[in-house]
This record gives C-alpha cells, sequence and structure tokens, in this order.
C-alpha cells in the first residue's frame, strides 16, 4: 500500500485562528510598549518639575538665612525727612515700584511684597527684598592707618568717594576665590559707631569707587535731612571728619519675582541683585506665596504675609524687624503637557526656614 504525503498547507480555519492569536499577541505588546513610553513620559516630566522647584526654592531658602548679615534687624537708614525723594525697588518687568518708608526710616533686611507680583493662573503671586553682606569680599576699613593696606582706604570729606590702594580687591577682584571686583551698581554700606548708610556705586577708576548724585536707588541724597552717610560722619572736625573708624562692606539686595513677560507662556522665578540683569532660577512658576512669623515676646503672630501687620484684637502693630521665620510656598508645573494626562505634571513645596541674623531672642528680658 502507497502513503501519500499531504502538501495543501492550513486550512482557512486555522490560518484565521493563527492570525487573531498573533494579532493579540502584537496589540498586548505595542499596549505594553505605549503604557511603557507614557509611563515614562510623565516620569521625565515629573523629574523636570522637581529639578525646577529645588533649583528655586535652594536658593531662596540660602538667601532668606543670610538676611541681616552684619546689618543687624534694625536695617539700614535710607535718606528721609527733608530733601529726600522715594527710594527705588526692584521689581518684575513692566512695574515700578518703590519702598515704602511711610512708617519707618530705615530700610529693612527683609521687605515683604504680599501680592505684589504677577498674576498666574488667575492668583497674584509674592515678591520679596532681602539686604544682606556679602560673606567673600573683605571689609574696608577707614581712615587709613597702614601703608599700602589693600583693605583699608580713605574717605572723602562729603562723602561722594573712596579712595583705595590699587591692589586693593574692590578695585581689581580675586579670580582665585570667584570675588569679583566692585562695579558700578554695588551697593556699599558704612557702619561705625554713629551708625550706618547705604550708597551705590555710581563709576570707578583706578584708585576710587563713586557715590554720585542721582543713582537708580536713590541712595546717594546726601542732601536729605536724615538717613545719609552725612549723618554718621563726625561733623565736630571739619578737617578729617571721618576720623572715627568707619567699616564699609558689600551689602546685596536680592528680589525674587516671578516674570511672566520674557516668556509669558513660562513664567520664572527670578533673582535679581540690586539692578543688575535678572537671573532666572525656576520655571515653570505658577505660584509663589510668602508669609512670616514674628517675635515680640508676648502674642509672637505667625503666617503673616505683609508687614506692617497690625493685630486689631491685641491693639499692636508689628514690623519688618520682627521677622523671625519665612514661611515659603513655591508651585511648579513641567515645561511640557505628559501624554497619559493631557496636561501638565504639577508640584508643590512648603517649607520654612529661620532667619539666622534675626532669629536669636533674648529669653532673659524683665528677669
Amino acid at each position: 500500500m502507497r502513503t501519500l504525503a499531504r502538501e495543501d498547507g492550513l486550512t482557512v480555519t486555522e490560518l484565521m485562528i493563527s492570525s487573531m492569536v498573533l494579532l493579540t499577541l502584537m496589540g498586548s505588546a505595542l499596549q505594553t510598549f505605549q503604557s511603557g513610553v507614557m509611563i515614562n513620559d510623565s516620569a521625565t516630566q515629573l523629574a523636570d518639575a522637581n529639578q525646577n522647584l529645588r533649583a528655586g526654592v535652594n536658593q531662596l531658602i540660602k538667601d532668606f538665612m543670610q538676611a541681616g548679615r552684619i546689618i543687624g534687624p534694625e536695617g539700614i537708614p535710607i535718606p528721609n525727612g527733608a530733601g529726600a525723594t522715594a527710594v527705588s525697588r526692584p521689581a518684575p518687568p513692566n512695574q515700578t515700584m518703590t519702598f515704602n518708608v511711610a512708617t519707618t526710616t530705615n530700610l529693612p533686611d527683609i521687605t515683604t511684597g504680599f501680592r505684589l507680583g504677577p498674576t498666574v493662573n488667575g492668583a497674584r503671586t509674592d515678591i520679596v527684598t532681602i539686604m544682606t553682606v556679602d560673606a567673600f569680599m573683605p571689609t574696608i576699613e577707614t581712615p587709613q592707618v597702614g601703608v599700602a593696606d589693600p583693605n583699608e582706604g580713605v574717605l572723602d570729606p562729603a562723602g561722594g568717594f573712596v579712595t583705595l590702594p590699587a591692589n586693593s580687591i574692590w578695585l581689581i577682584g580675586d579670580p582665585l576665590n570667584d570675588t569679583p571686583a566692585m562695579n558700578v551698581g554695588d551697593l556699599v554700606l558704612f557702619k561705625n559707631p554713629r551708625g550706618m548708610a547705604i550708597q551705590t556705586v555710581t563709576r570707578k577708576d583706578s584708585t576710587r569707587l563713586y557715590f554720585d548724585a542721582n543713582d537708580w536707588f536713590k541712595f546717594n541724597q546726601r542732601n536729605a535731612a536724615q538717613g545719609t552717610v552725612m549723618q554718621i560722619k563726625d561733623t565736630a572736625s571739619t578737617a578729617t571728619p571721618w576720623i572715627e573708624r568707619t567699616t564699609l562692606f558689600r551689602v546685596m539686595m536680592i528680589t525674587y519675582y516671578v516674570d511672566n513677560v520674557t516668556t509669558p507662556t513660562a513664567p520664572r522665578l527670578v533673582r535679581q541683585v540690586n539692578n543688575f540683569v535678572p537671573q532666572a532660577l525656576a520655571g515653570v512658576v505658577e505660584d509663589i506665596d510668602l508669609t512670616y512669623d514674628l517675635v515680640d515676646g508676648v502674642n509672637n503672630p505667625a503666617d503673616i504675609p505683609s508687614l506692617p501687620y497690625t493685630d486689631a484684637v491685641a491693639g499692636v502693630t508689628y514690623n519688618a524687624n520682627q521677622i523671625r521665620k519665612a514661611n515659603i510656598h513655591v508651585g511648579v508645573r513641567s515645561e511640557m503637557i505628559s501624554r497619559p494626562t493631557e496636561d501638565y505634571i504639577r508640584n508643590h513645596i512648603s517649607t520654612a526656614v529661620d532667619v539666622r541674623s534675626l532669629a536669636s531672642v533674648d529669653r532673659y528680658v524683665g528677669q
């Protein structure tokens, strides 16, 4: 008997079944791959948002911690009284601001700015201005005692300039220690037993820094009745009015705000030092809320958004000099829309920071 081998292949039914199985397997594989891609996309967007959040908040915390360094809780006197004009404050794009000295003649270490920033997602953002002394620039001592001491100088009797040795770091900087020289727009704090004053560098040459009138901030108003370098010099000695030891510091005015003008679709948290070019720290920022805890030894109010603040119940008015802690809330979103959610990935952080130079409280008052 002869055996025949079949060579007619698969039946139509078998082919359809095998095709369905293959398509099912391929569909599952593609769905798994798509899910993996979408999960990776969400993770990328979340990481992007977190990185933006950390970059901005970490620097803000560092600056809050240094607020009032060397200056002390009383702040810095600024020109006021007869002959004085308003002192300018750095502000978000398209806004003009001045410091409110209606209730004080001193510029606080921390100047609040409740809802003074631009509107983002229907809500006004906060700003803040922080004053601190540069920890890396050496001080200048006057009057000059040593011979060619790079850290000593001579003040103009009228307070219009300071003469320094040609090798002073204030003039040439210190690249090895990443300390830039003083430049036009830098701020100088003058401090001696008579008090403090602040002026703006308006020009410089090989031996001098000048403090001409009409600087951007309006700190150089030496004709104002109060709050200028004229009030801290020894007027009893007309020949050498700066005979008392006076120390000069580089002071930094640091302002934080949201910039939604430069890139309208991507608001950025901005850090501006003095009136120099702002530096974008984080984006996309949708929310920045700042409140402050105060200490008066009695009520110690917390989460105060704006100062001065009057407690109607206690009948007490508080000012920025009583700030001891800053409460920070920042919200950001991812740069791009996440495909799984068809929306941005958002993240928020809330933290608090003690202000080092302002946090010390006399526990023994009245004892």
